[in-house]
């Protein structure tokens, strides 16, 4: 997503059915995998910059089942 970010790329992480630390730490994991900065906002992960690819696989090796919205 960019929208409202300053044209700036954020990938967004939503429909994780966890606690409030337990999305904290998969935050933390993801943003670790992609190198990258990042937050929780509202129940939603956030990591700066196009990371999609590197996201997906990471939830996926956690034993997620990963659905890619949009294109």
């Amino acid at each position: 997503e960019t929208a409202g970010r300053g044209g700036k790329a954020v990938t967004v992480v939503r429909g994780l059915a966890l606690d409030a630390a337990a999305l904290a730490e998969t935050a933390r994991q993801l943003k670790a995998v992609c190198g990258a900065g990042g937050s929780v906002k509202d129940g939603v992960v956030e990591v700066q910059g196009d990371h999609v690819d590197r996201v997906i696989e990471a939830l996926r090796k956690q034993g997620r089942v990963v659905k890619r919205a949009g294109g």
